[in-house]
């Protein structure tokens, strides 16, 4: 698998798409660091864990903003979410894939704000961030000193993202938040999984997505709120102001069209499997050896993909002439796709459609997803070195700026990696910072 790798030196291990291929011909490449991203000079002070707040943060310093990580003395949860693994026990390096996914160009501060000398050090944190970013419980940070006239008086240009379940108001806002839950609660899982006419314990039932999307629509949500209140700051239409999101909400918003549908009909959406609830066909097939997925997204598409599996008299069918006729009458339908299509392989059909311009693809394992031509060429696979674990392979950024492109300049950090740095920084002496660790503070 082609993938990138940072280099390391006076670029400061920063990597950029396209980087080495345009670097490779120059006898000093590490003498020429990349342009700067858009967020450089933008400090955040992250007390979020988990992921909805982490991936957030994560998404601003792949941009190029510094990221102070506040972690508990134990350490962001995700720590010790594994296996898989990476590094020793043994050695004290082991450490969970998950924490790796989310926490890259970051700093990390250990340290107890739940003692008088590690609240002092937040404040003095806070005082000079731009943003920060927190997923204490609804009430939680206020107990600790940090309410929102605190925090204003502490800087009152401070952006402020507050991460929360379910919102900071309503019966269920101070019940802590979960993904899975929320998936539940929220509506996603029940569209999600087999068709209605499956389920049951042997076909299935709601299903979650497979990866944590409550929690990462969030933190997508978080991130552009975020830059909202920097520009808003910059413009001076507004000071620094407390932002709000929610997975509820966040879950409930990216329903979309499912949630227009509802709104409309007055009923609520059924599972459709691989189905679209408004497009047909659109959905996975099986093949002689395999499953193909197909997406048939316009009436111009329909006679092609009719042609192409031997099927042309359906095109004029008044049954399926149309979209909207298509799927009042899906279940009519179905089967002759699925027998034509069942008839030969994956790749044969794949070929077949391609040529004739229907969307189509294999249904690719992770794996495969990040192996194929097509992800290799966006630069999906990078490759960070870890100061302790050695190469890391991650997924690359996956959008580009032109003038400020974003990049990753540093591993996921060692629990208090940098915790003396930091307080160094914030005007801490030598003397002070030992007294701190002697006390278990950092």
């Amino acid at each position: 698998m082609r993938h990138r790798r940072l280099r390391q030196g006076r670029t400061h291990g920063v990597w950029r798409p396209g980087y080495h291929r345009r670097m490779a011909h120059h006898a000093e490449p590490a003498q020429l660091a990349p342009a700067p991203g858009p967020l450089v000079g933008i400090r955040v002070a992250d007390c979020s864990t988990i992921l909805a707040g982490p991936y957030a943060t994560m998404l601003l310093a792949d941009l190029g903003a510094e990221v102070i990580k506040v972690e508990p003395p134990e350490g962001d949860g995700t720590r010790g979410w594994g296996p898989p693994w990476v590094g020793s026990e043994e050695d004290g390096t082991r450490t969970a894939a998950y924490y790796l996914s989310v926490n890259r160009n970051k700093r990390s501060i250990r340290l107890d704000i739940k003692t008088p000398e590690g609240r002092d050090a937040l404040r003095r944190l806070i005082a000079q961030a731009d943003v920060f970013v927190e997923n204490f419980r609804v009430g939680g940070l206020d107990r600790l000193g940090f309410g929102d006239a605190v925090l204003k008086e502490l800087n009152p240009d401070l952006v402020h993202l507050a991460i929360s379940g379910f919102g900071t108001q309503g019966p269920e806002a101070a019940k802590p938040g979960y993904d899975f839950i929320v998936q539940a609660t929220g509506g996603l899982m029940s569209i999600t999984g087999a068709r209605d006419d499956e389920g049951g314990p042997e076909g299935g039932g709601p299903t979650k997505v497979g990866v944590a999307i409550s929690d990462v629509v969030t933190g997508l949500f978080g991130a552009v709120s975020i830059l909202a209140g920097l520009l808003g700051r910059e413009r001076k239409t507004a000071p620094g102001q407390r932002i709000d999101v929610s997975l509820l909400a966040s879950t409930l918003a990216v329903l979309v069209n499912q949630a227009q549908n509802a709104f409309v009909s007055g009923k609520a959406p059924r599972r459709l499997g691989n189905a679209h609830p408004n497009i047909v066909p659109y959905e996975t097939f099986r093949t002689a050896d395999g499953e193909l997925a197909v997406a048939v997204g316009s009436e111009r598409q329909w006679p092609r993909f009719c042609e192409a599996l031997g099927l042309a008299a359906l095109a004029t069918d008044p049954r399926f002439a149309t979209n909207g006729a298509r799927v009042e009458h899906r279940a009519e339908l179905r089967p002759l796709l699925a027998n034509a299509l069942g008839a030969k392989p994956t790749a044969h059909w794949l070929t077949a459609l391609d040529a004739a311009e229907i969307p189509c693809g294999p249904i690719n394992d992770i794996v495969a997803a990040f192996a194929q031509p097509g992800a290799q060429a966006l630069d999906m696979t990078v490759e960070v070195e870890h100061p302790v674990l050695g190469a890391l392979k991650q997924a690359g950024i996956p959008f580009r700026l032109g003038a400020t492109p974003a990049s990753i300049r540093s591993a996921p950090p060692l629990l208090g990696e940098h915790s003396r740095e930091i307080l160094a920084e914030l005007g801490y002496a030598e003397t002070e910072i030992d007294a701190m660790t002697a006390a278990g503070v950092i």
